[in-house]
């Protein structure tokens, strides 16, 4: 994950709100000239993901530069285990001790989250990519979708702006649903157009618009099966198919094994739980 100007905004806020006026505990009992060595240490196996983020946290305090000890995106079981080294001044690492671990945490759960989604999505035979969804924490998107990359998922859209997704709100407003793909199609030609659709008629009269994917939206499996013997059976093969909607760690292998194409979790990003890391500070 590179650093941009973006994250660099993001964790100056957060170490602001952090900070305030100055951390009065440690400018009370830590001298001023003292320096530290800080551990940060994995205690929790999963996928660690964010040491940039949290690099950039010590960086701006100026407590120094982290050392990656590990391979971000890889699952590790042995625990505990050192994932990253920082020395520097040692109020400069208390100041970033708490937003480099929050940030580094919620990206890991995320991350950690996201692998245990596809391998169970396998367990049953089913090769559905994971995907994530635009359910994120406001201004944490981007940080939060590289997560799900590094956990082995795939990014459905980045927002509102980057792809095309008809719901039924659309179809209402738009005149039916051949006017709101026809209407989609013309506004941006070079963009497939994705279908929600909810039930066996609407997946018949999506795969009839030519749709490029078919959102298939709280589906039980046979339904899901369903949609793919009808969309096999129509002959458009490139029309491919999205699961979404009550997907948990317990059905999302049979989910996949239904035969679609995606399946969307939006639990990957709104309720990952926090990976246990700590900082260990020696002087």
């Amino acid at each position: 994950m590179s650093v941009d100007a973006a994250v660099t905004e993001l964790v100056a806020k957060a170490l602001a709100e952090d900070l305030g006026d100055g951390d009065i505990t440690t400018d009370a009992t830590v001298p001023a000239d003292a320096r530290g060595r800080a551990k940060i240490v994995q205690k929790q196996p999963g996928v660690v993901f964010g040491l940039d983020a949290a690099a950039e946290a010590f960086r701006l305090t100026g407590a120094g530069d982290l050392d990656k000890l590990v391979v971000e995106g890889t699952w590790s079981e042995a625990m505990p285990r050192q994932v990253a080294l920082v020395a520097g001044p040692a109020r400069a690492l208390l100041a970033a001790e708490r937003v480099a671990l929050n940030l580094l945490g919620h990206l890991s759960g995320i991350a950690t989250l996201t692998a245990r989604f596809v391998e169970s999505s396998r367990a049953e035979g089913g090769r559905a990519v994971i995907l994530d969804t635009r359910k994120t924490t406001p201004l944490l998107r981007s940080l939060e979708k590289a997560a799900v990359r590094a956990g082995g998922g795939q990014n459905h859209r980045m927002g509102l702006y980057d792809a095309i997704l008809i719901k039924e709100n659309h179809i209402a407003l738009a005149g039916g649903l051949t006017a709101a793909v026809e209407s989609a199609r013309a506004a941006h030609p070079d963009i497939p157009v994705e279908v929600e659709c909810r039930n066996a008629g609407e997946v018949e009269a999506a795969l009839a618009t030519g749709a490029s994917r078919l959102l298939l939206d709280n589906m039980d499996l046979d339904g899901l099966r369903a949609a793919v013997a009808a969309r096999d059976a129509s002959g458009s093969s490139p029309v491919t198919l999205e699961a979404s909607g009550g997907v948990s760690l317990e059905t999302v292998g049979a989910i996949s094994a239904t035969g679609v194409d995606f399946i969307s979790v939006g639990a990957l990003t709104h309720s990952a739980p926090v990976l246990d890391l700590s900082m260990l500070l020696e002087a």
